[in-house]
């Protein structure tokens, strides 16, 4: 590399140079290693920001209690964090979704828990709260279900994906019993 005059010269040159190219090399290294762990760093964040996803791209809803169509070729799914109805006050999470699957914005949504009059007990209604969610179509609800037994979930809709009415007949099980 160098035209040495000396042997003695060259050869501290070489081993300086020897050292400078390991300590160049460890740079490099280091550098590449902290790039990578600084990527990686940024997708756990990414991952963890954007939350479960399920197949669809749709956010993880919880486990299904009941599907029906909706009209305008929508399907409407009710899910909680079990699988499951239970009186008292329960969080749900409603998705309406088109033919492919992919989530259907339809705008304002309504949702109310009907159990119609049996003998003497009067009809009752229990009327949820619905909020929206970042993704279009997908409703997070809270209603509190007076008793067990059997209800109808009666949901309107209106707005882009047109004008809708459907039932859900859901069971409403006692919130100590285990399904």
């Amino acid at each position: 590399m160098f035209l040495c005059i000396r042997e003695e010269v060259c050869s501290r040159s070489n081993e300086h140079n020897a050292a400078l190219v390991a300590a160049l090399s460890k740079e490099k290294i280091m550098k590449a290693t902290l790039f990578i762990l600084m990527g990686l760093l940024t997708a756990a964040i990414f991952i963890t920001a954007c939350g479960p996803r399920s197949a669809d791209g749709v956010s993880n809803t919880g486990k299904t209690v009941a599907t029906a169509q909706a009209g305008n070729d929508l399907t409407a799914t009710l899910s909680t964090a079990d699988g499951t109805f239970k009186n008292g006050q329960q969080e749900f999470t409603l998705t309406f979704t088109d033919r492919a699957g992919k989530t259907v914005d339809v705008g304002s949504a309504a949702f109310n828990l009907h159990m119609p009059a049996m003998g003497s007990m009067a009809a009752m209604n229990d009327n949820a709260t619905l909020t929206t969610t970042s993704t279009p179509g997908v409703y997070k609800g809270k209603v509190t279900v007076e008793m067990v037994g059997e209800w109808q979930a009666q949901v309107t809709y209106e707005g882009p994906a047109g004008k809708g009415a459907f039932t859900l007949p859901i069971t409403a099980h006692n919130k100590e019993e285990r399904i």
